[in-house]
This record gives C-alpha cells, sequence and structure tokens, in this order.
C-alpha cells in the first residue's frame, strides 16, 4: 500500500487546518483589540474604587459586595469596549492616516467596518442590560451616557473641530467611578461629583502628555490637538496648570470625609511627584520627559484609586 500520498494528504490537512485555527485567533485577537483592553482596565481600576468609597460611605466594610463588583466589571467591560469598538468606526478615515493607528482592525482591513460598528452596539446593549437587570438603572443610564457622549460628542464632533476636544470629551471617562458609586449607594452624592471632578481634570495632562508624542500623526490627520493648534510651549504649559488643579482637587477631596489620612498622605505624595514631572517638562522640553509623564499618568492614577479603596478599608478595620 503506497502510504505516501495519504501521509502528503495528512499533512496538507493539518497544515490547513492549522492556517484556519490561526486565522479564527487572530479575528478574535482583533475584535479584543477594538475594545481597547488597556484602557478598559484602567476604567474599572476607577469604577472599583468608586466602589470601595460608596461602601465606606454606606457604613460597610469598605470592601463592596463582590457579585455587584464582579457585575460592575461585567457591565462596564462591555460598555466601554462597546464604546471602543463604534470608535474604531467612526475613526477609520483618520487612523489609516497616523502611523500609531493603520494598522489598527478596520483600517488595516481585517475586520469590516459595519462589522465593527455592529459588535460596539451589541457589548453595550449588553452592557445596558447587565447592569439594569442586576444592579439598578442608574448605574445602567450613566454607563449608557458615557458611551453616547464618547462616540458622538467627542468622537463624532470635537475632535476634529476644536483643541479643547480632549477638555471636554474627557467627560466620558470621568463616569466610571460614578457608575461605581450608584452601583453601591443607589444615589448621586458629593463624592461622586469629586471622583467625576478628579478624572476630568487628569484626562488633559495626560491626553496632552501623548499628543507630544505623536503630534506628526494628529497633523497628517488634520485633527487640531493643542499641540497642532496652539504649539508645544502652551501645550507644556496647560499641562502644569492642569496638573497643578488635580492635585489640589485630590487633596480638597480629603476635606469631605469620604476619604482619611491614608488617602490623604498618598494623593500628596503622588501628586507631588505628578506636579514634578510637569514641571520637568516645562523646563526641557523633549519627547523623554513627555513619555515619561505620560505613563507616569498611568500609574498614578491607578495608585491613587488603590489608595482610596485601602483607606476606606483601614477606616473600618481601625
Amino acid at each position: 500500500m503506497d502510504v505516501e500520498p495519504v501521509a502528503t494528504d495528512v499533512a496538507s490537512a493539518s497544515t490547513s487546518e492549522r492556517r484556519e485555527r490561526s486565522g479564527l485567533v487572530g479575528l478574535l485577537s482583533d475584535y479584543l483589540t477594538l475594545t481597547k483592553p488597556p484602557i478598559i482596565s484602567l476604567l474599572l481600576v476607577t469604577a472599583i474604587g468608586g466602589m470601595f468609597l460608596a461602601s465606606r460611605h454606606m457604613g460597610g466594610s469598605g470592601i463592596p459586595d463582590l457579585l455587584t463588583m464582579l457585575l460592575v466589571c461585567v457591565g462596564g467591560s462591555l460598555g466601554a469596549g462597546g464604546a471602543n469598538a463604534i470608535n474604531h468606526y467612526m475613526d477609520q478615515d483618520i487612523d489609516s492616516l497616523m502611523s500609531r493607528t493603520a494598522k489598527r482592525p478596520v483600517p488595516g482591513h481585517r475586520v469590516r467596518p459595519l462589522a465593527a460598528l455592529a459588535f460596539g452596539i451589541g457589548l453595550n446593549v449588553a452592557a445596558f442590560a447587565v447592569l439594569a437587570y442586576w444592579v439598578n438603572l442608574l448605574a445602567a443610564g450613566l454607563t449608557l451616557a458615557a458611551t453616547l457622549f464618547y462616540v458622538l460628542v467627542y468622537t463624532g464632533w470635537l475632535k476634529r473641530s476644536t483643541p479643547h476636544n480632549i477638555v471636554i470629551g474627557g467627560a466620558a471617562g470621568s463616569i466610571p467611578p460614578v457608575v461605581g458609586w450608584v452601583a453601591v449607594a443607589g444615589t448621586f452624592d458629593l463624592p461622586a461629583l469629586y471622583l467625576f471632578t478628579i478624572i476630568f481634570f487628569w484626562t488633559p495632562p495626560h491626553f496632552w502628555a501623548l499628543s507630544l508624542l505623536i503630534q506628526g500623526d494628529y497633523e497628517r490627520a488634520g485633527i487640531p490637538m493643542l499641540p497642532v493648534v496652539a504649539g508645544t510651549e502652551k501645550t507644556v504649559g496647560s499641562i502644569f496648570v492642569y496638573s497643578l488643579v488635580l492635585v489640589a482637587l485630590t487633596l480638597v477631596f480629603a476635606a469631605t470625609g469620604a476619604v482619611g489620612l491614608l488617602y490623604l498622605g498618598a494623593a500628596a505624595f503622588l501628586g507631588t511627584a505628578f506636579v514634578w514631572a510637569a514641571w520637568r517638562l516645562r523646563q526641557d522640553i523633549s519627547r523623554r520627559k513627555a513619555r515619561n509623564l505620560y505613563l507616569y499618568s498611568l500609574l498614578y492614577l491607578a495608585l491613587l484609586f488603590g489608595a482610596m479603596m485601602a483607606d476606606g478599608v483601614y477606616r473600618w478595620w481601625v
């Protein structure tokens, strides 16, 4: 019996199967990319921070109910991922012009534009259903509002029309901790407003630092980010001013009684480092200093909200 053709057929089938599997894995990876997981992870940290604070505010241990926390994380991930997928669809024209984004799934022609749009809408429908049914309607409504503001106001209008795009558009990214708060407390209270405002003022220096690194991309795409329209020096000056306001807000937050001394100490330490990084950038405008500030801003927000969580648990424990 001649087994060579059979062996060849088996080998070909195996190769074909590997390619098919690779194609499926690649497609799933592209759909995951549409949701922008790194952004979601940071948003979830802020949402969980809001839940810890609300738990303490309601007289609890400072640790929210684990099932509620899981549901908020699932609903928040679906909502944020859906908003990001719709953003991929709406920004496909300018993404194709920028080196940083040209290989994204939609401009890279690996995911059809309408498929990305349908995927994003579907995720948001699922997010609303999860939060409305298992958490509360206010949390679901705020999550949907964040998506609508992000895709319609920021992506569809502000981003392409004004250098103040990220200042106003940052409101969408400021909602997750409020969602976390209302998921536990059921109402919108003063500490929730502080959480919103902290992220609102964190967003411009964070994003402007990134804009300095990819200014050429924005120029090619015709996006009026602040460095493109106002120049590097004015952008760096604005970063420093917003950094001062941000740190002041984080310190004043302690006066509400929602957080204690552990948080205050962490906010002072982290904020001093933030202002110092912004000041160093102002003194020496360079890509290295801009990158340092951008990367630190990510760490800063995560550690600040981590300090909020630790503070609530600590105050209950002692």
